[in-house]
């Protein structure tokens, strides 16, 4: 199933598109300051963002939040220069991917294809586990 497009902003107010990133496998997540179990899991996307180089990206969107809000807690996560963080006003792409849970997460594969959609947290482990899927 191929991945729902997006173009949004980031919190410097660039358009950032998921074109950008065509041919590189992506991690995307949706995520909110009211998400307790976002917290730790923003910081392991950090964590695994700097294992992975360049070579594959992890795109943080934020969900109706303001660009105040959200890069409060992104930097006080210490996350905002780590991960490709941005925001949706209208709730966009979490609807376009059928989100009911809270974070979610797709997996999406260097062709643009939905390799797998997480529903609700993973640990660090989890999500290294589905990277090796990914990337290989």
């Amino acid at each position: 199933q191929g991945a729902p497009s997006f173009s949004l902003k980031d919190y410097n107010g660039n358009i950032v598109s998921s074109a950008d990133f065509e041919g590189k496998p992506m991690i995307i997540n949706s995520w909110a300051v009211w998400c307790p179990f976002c917290r730790k899991e923003l910081v392991d996307f950090a964590t695994i963002q700097e294992e992975l180089g360049e070579d594959t990206v992890i795109i943080a969107i934020d969900r109706q939040e303001s660009v105040k809000t959200a890069k409060e807690y992104s930097d006080q996560l210490g996350v905002t220069d780590k991960l490709i963080m941005l925001v949706d006003p209208n709730d966009s792409f979490y609807k376009s991917i059928g989100g009911f849970s809270m974070p979610e997460t797709i997996f999406v594969n260097k062709d643009g294809n939905i390799e797998f959609h997480k529903r609700g947290p993973m640990d660090l482990d989890e999500i290294r586990e589905r990277i090796i899927g990914l990337v290989n």
